[in-house]
């Protein structure tokens, strides 16, 4: 038996390690068990060049659970150690560098990149242990297996074990505040986080199933009556992870089932299929593989968030994906595995490093690229999932370049009619009708069919198409989309009257003259509220509204922006609810209200209502009134 001081220049190194990695001391199981798997695998290789003869065909890692004792072991079958390598790895590389962890930290309250950062993933044992023992036999004959013992002091012993078989066991006397990690439920919990598909099975209990080769036999009484005989059960191992999931295998060995199937393994409470997957499969200038899954999207960006998880070698790292994913893909769910990407990853690293940057390139390329195949194969298809789709697409456009470049393609443009157009089959189709007399195309575009029918069917009697934006982020688009392209204008279809939104040289000449003009206006804006509208005569068609509430388009568009965020909007102040009130002059009620002694008032105010009734501008005591008037101008 030998006793010895691990290799380090102060006392206290155990308290530290427990002390800065309080907030997360869960993660000592995943280090360990990403040790154990990784000694496993490398025996694999060892076997596979023909270095090893044993047999690994059931290989495996086992948890187990002494409550009573206060411990929690973790075996497994892989390289093991010798004597002197767990010298020289347990006790010596470990810890070599041990003052710069210290003297980085000392200052720092907590921080979970340490132990990845400092090669301290055994040592994350002690987080949650008093002592720590590991038993361990090499794979290399004639060697004898090693025990070796730390209370979390330097001070360890080192001496000869009893284990017979390969591999290594690491036993954690479990410390009194962290008594939670021997419940059952705790440890399962913790194994389906972050090691539900890590290569090498993982063992925690056994269960009970239905024993294969048991056919229950079925025999018939006197009366006929059937009766079965139970299905005999077997016990066996209950392997807690996937080591072999979908994201591993090449796409030709995969069907759309399959994907289907591994999506509800990642989300067993999503019922709905995803729309459609990428695989993601790179091995230069990074590794990288994954998959993505397209989900039907509602217009709530935030709440979709936090839905990929990021794997380093098959083991779980954070479903935080910023940094890694453009943010416009956060709202799509799936996998991405990396061995290029840190155990203990964290935002700064991410924000610094040149090959997160390239993985993110590619996955928005990749993205892209799938896309554009979708809407060449089958754009029927594609047109039917648009809606489903549209929010990511369309947040692409607004926050990535390239993207939107190549979303030019295949983004689509639909009209209140169920009609899709791509950018440039939409000027092609409305140029002709739509320019106006200083040679600009204006897209007229609604958002809420029901809330703006009356100015889609005014367009519509023109010759004009209606586009259908109703995301949230439309402004943002729109924006974006005159900024890119010249003589280009969009004007929602309520912004003003259809006949001022597409000017042509025409002008309709008024029915009244420039003194019965004036007149009117003093009639009207005595009654009108001055704070919310502002008058505005115009010659239009005689069987078009005599009142026509607009907003206009530059500064309904800057309030929707300032709503959802960027543009420059933010600190600008609330914008105020102001209205444009058109007035008809060539309507026949423009006679009336020039005319009328008595009832002047009430023809101005239900003009007015109707026209705020048309824009869901009236409610409350005011709608209560219209309904009034309504009734004692009908008698």
């Amino acid at each position: 038996m030998a006793k010895g001081k691990i290799n380090v220049a102060v006392e206290n190194i155990f308290p530290l390690i427990k002390r800065f990695l309080y907030s997360d001391h869960e993660i000592f199981l995943r280090e360990l068990i990403s040790n154990a798997t990784d000694a496993t695998l490398k025996l694999k290789h060892l076997s596979s060049i023909g270095e090893f003869k044993g047999n690994l065909d059931d290989v495996k890692i086992e948890i187990k659970i002494d409550k009573k004792g206060k411990k929690i072991h973790i075996i497994d079958e892989g390289l093991g150690m010798t004597k002197e390598e767990v010298k020289k790895y347990i006790n010596d590389i470990a810890f070599s560098s041990a003052d710069e962890f210290l003297e980085k930290y000392k200052d720092e309250k907590n921080d979970s990149g340490i132990i990845g950062h400092f090669g301290l993933g055994f040592y994350s044992a002690f987080m949650v242990g008093r002592e720590v023992e590991i038993h361990t036999k090499s794979y290399k004959e004639n060697e004898d297996a090693a025990h070796w013992i730390c209370d979390g002091s330097p001070e360890y012993t080192l001496k000869k074990s009893k284990k017979k078989e390969r591999g290594t066991e690491i036993i954690i006397h479990v410390d009194e505040d962290s008594l939670e990690f021997l419940e059952d439920q705790k440890i399962r919990e913790l194994l389906l986080k972050y090691n539900k598909f890590m290569p090498i099975p993982i063992k925690f209990g056994t269960k009970e199933i239905a024993d294969p080769k048991h056919k229950p036999k079925t025999t018939k009484d006197k009366e006929g009556k059937e009766t079965t005989e139970n299905q005999k059960m077997i016990t066996v191992d209950d392997i807690i992870n996937n080591p072999n999931p979908a994201w591993t295998k090449q796409p030709s060995d995969l069907k759309d089932e399959d994907y289907n199937e591994f999506y509800h393994e990642l989300y067993p409470m999503q019922f709905e299929e995803p729309l459609f997957h990428i695989h993601l499969n790179v091995d230069y200038p990074f590794n990288l593989t994954g998959i993505l899954y397209f989900p039907k999207l509602t217009t709530n960006i935030d709440i979709q968030k936090d839905k990929i998880q990021l794997y380093q070698n098959q083991v779980f790292v954070t479903d935080n994906v910023e940094g890694i994913v453009p943010e416009f893909l956060q709202m799509l769910r799936g996998v991405i595995d990396s061995p290029d990407i840190p155990l203990n990853v964290s935002r700064s690293y991410l924000q610094a490093d040149g090959a997160v940057k390239k993985i993110a390139s590619y996955i928005t390329k990749k993205v892209g690229d799938k896309l554009n195949s979708l809407y060449k194969n089958d754009r029927e298809e594609f047109e039917k999932k648009w809606n489903d789709i549209k929010i990511v697409i369309e947040y692409g456009m607004l926050s990535e370049p390239k993207f939107f470049e190549k979303a030019q393609k295949f983004a689509l443009y639909p009209t209140v009619n169920d009609k899709y157009f791509t950018f440039e089959e939409l000027k092609e189709k409305t140029t002709a009708a739509q320019t106006d007399k200083d040679g600009n195309l204006v897209v007229l575009y609604a958002t809420n069919v029901d809330e703006q029918h009356s100015f889609i069917l005014e367009a519509e009697s023109k010759g004009y198409e209606v586009m259908l934006l109703d995301s949230p982020i439309v402004s943002h688009l729109i924006q974006k989309l005159e900024s890119e392209n010249e003589k280009i204008k969009f004007a929602r279809v309520d912004a003003d009257s259809i006949d001022k939104l597409i000017q042509k040289e025409e002008n309709q000449i008024s029915k009244l003259s420039d003194d019965d003009q004036g007149k009117l206006k003093v009639f009207i804006e005595e009654i009108v509220p001055k704070e919310k509208y502002t008058v505005q005569l115009e010659a239009l068609d005689s069987n078009s509204n005599p009142f026509i509430i607009t907003q206009p388009e530059f500064m309904r568009r800057m309030k929707e922006m300032q709503q959802t965020g960027g543009g420059g909007m933010m600190g600008m102040g609330n914008f105020p609810e102001m209205y444009n009130l058109v007035v008809n002059t060539n309507n026949d009620l423009m006679q009336k209200i020039l005319k009328a002694k008595v009832k002047r008032s009430e023809y101005i105010n239900q003009a007015l209502d109707l026209a705020r009734l048309s824009q869901n501008l009236l409610q409350g005591k005011e709608l209560t009134d219209f309904i009034k008037r309504s009734y004692e101008l009908m008698n």
